[in-house]
């Protein structure tokens, strides 16, 4: 097994090894060592999969059970790459891969996949046995400085730095965002350094921000604004619930539109969202609802018979709506139907649940090696792809890492 070694030119013995203990990097280990190929993961963290164990506390959405051009859709841009890799290592691939973990999965009434039983540390911890079991060695608090010449990995060990060579290498070291969990995109520099393009990181799947009155935020902080529709700049929807915070919205029904606001807010410096708070309603029904005589109710009584609207719902028009709109039915109805809320920003990258950005694509060969690097294969959110929550984030991880260690290992029969 190769060791670290003092930072001079000492020859080590042929190995392959994978940098970043995620999803991704975890199933680049498991290709190559399936395989019979000596495996050696590193990982700046005490342990592996923080950022799995982190999501896991929320409902472990593995995966969803969805057509796969469907599916491909939501990876935007890089659609034509995760269709074709999709093909390849599927949904229904990483549910056969758990089940040889002793990992059963169920499908809810929404396609989400999500484990029977185990939790995320328990099936991590079955993963990391079975490496274990196949010969791979992991190496905890080493944290990845550079890459020289000539296929050396210079690590510090929270010590001296230590130089390791290999044959062959996967590199999965996360994006930006969850920076406690060891995906802090410290290696954007070095990689520069390689005259490697990465386009910069920026929030996704995150909180946004909105000025609320002070009224308004304290009494509803918490609050959820149960199924309603949101609109983004670009058209793009999203239904759930989404939860009203101190500094905005965040919440299921929010994340998705992360995309569609980044660039006008870029640009302006503000964007529309529009709130459908009636979505099983037409506005001429919406309408006619409103014209029923109120008599004596106040028109939160009014709206809550008849639309039933209430607690958040009402408020939120009275916070967004000038006075004159509770005068004329139509401009209400219009209101109801598609409520203009005015974004002032996403949340910091720091809170956000996923990154945009990384390695452009640009950069690497259809298996993910880096062409500057010849023999580097790169995998999960350091790749400049995005995608929603719902189990989208978690398998463009997992099949980028496979088709990573594919690469790898080919690379390896060839030489």
């Amino acid at each position: 097994m190769p060791q670290p070694l003092p930072l001079k030119a000492n020859k080590t013995e042929r190995c392959a090894i994978v940098v970043g203990a995620g999803p991704a990097g975890l199933m680049a280990a498991t290709v190559l060592a399936r395989a019979g190929v000596r495996v050696e993961v590193y990982d700046h963290m005490t342990r592996a999969g923080r950022k799995f164990l982190l999501a896991g506390r929320g409902g472990l959405n593995l995966t969803r059970e969805e057509p796969p051009a469907h599916f491909a859709r939501h990876y935007y841009e890089q659609t034509p790459f995760f269709s074709d890799l999709l093909q390849r290592f599927s949904p229904a691939d990483l549910r056969r891969f758990l089940t040889e973990l002793e990992v059963t999965t169920f499908v809810g009434s929404s396609g989400r996949v999500f484990p029977e039983k185990a939790t995320a540390a328990e099936i991590l911890d079955r993963w990391l046995s079975h490496l274990e079991g196949l010969g791979a060695h992991f190496h905890f608090s080493h944290r990845l400085q550079n890459i020289g010449p000539n296929g050396d990995f210079v690590f510090d060990a929270q010590g001296p730095r230590h130089l390791v060579r290999a044959d062959t290498a996967v590199l999965a070291l996360g994006g930006a965002s969850w920076p406690q969990t060891g995906s802090d995109g410290h290696w954007i520099s070095f990689f520069e350094r390689h005259g490697i393009s990465c386009t910069p990181f920026a929030p996704a799947n995150c909180g946004i921000e909105i000025t609320w009155s002070a009224h308004f935020r304290d009494r509803f902080n918490g609050t959820p604004l149960k199924n309603s529709l949101f609109t983004g700049p670009d058209g793009t929807t999203a239904s759930g619930d989404a939860v009203i915070c101190t500094y905005g919205l965040e919440g299921g029904g929010i994340y998705p539109l992360t995309r569609s606001l980044r660039q006008p807010l870029a640009t302006k410096g503000s964007a529309i969202l529009l709130v459908d708070l009636k979505r099983d309603m037409e506005k001429r029904q919406i309408a006619q609802k409103i014209m029923v005589p109120r008599s004596d109710r106040s028109w939160s009584e009014h709206l809550r018979k008849t639309l039933r609207l209430s607690g958040p719902h009402y408020s939120l028009l009275r916070e967004c709506c000038p006075a004159e709109v509770f005068t004329d039915p139509l401009r209400l109805a219009g209101a109801v139907k598609n409520l203009k809320l005015t974004v002032t920003g996403l949340r910091p990258l720091t809170e956000a649940i996923s990154s945009s950005g990384g390695v452009s694509f640009a950069e690497v060969d259809e298996m993910l090696m880096l062409s500057k690097l010849p023999g580097v294969f790169v995998a999960g959110e350091m790749l400049d792809w995005e995608a929603p929550t719902g189990g989208y984030l978690l398998q463009g991880a997992f099949s980028t890492g496979w088709l990573a260690g594919q690469g790898a290992l080919r690379r390896l029969r060839r030489e």
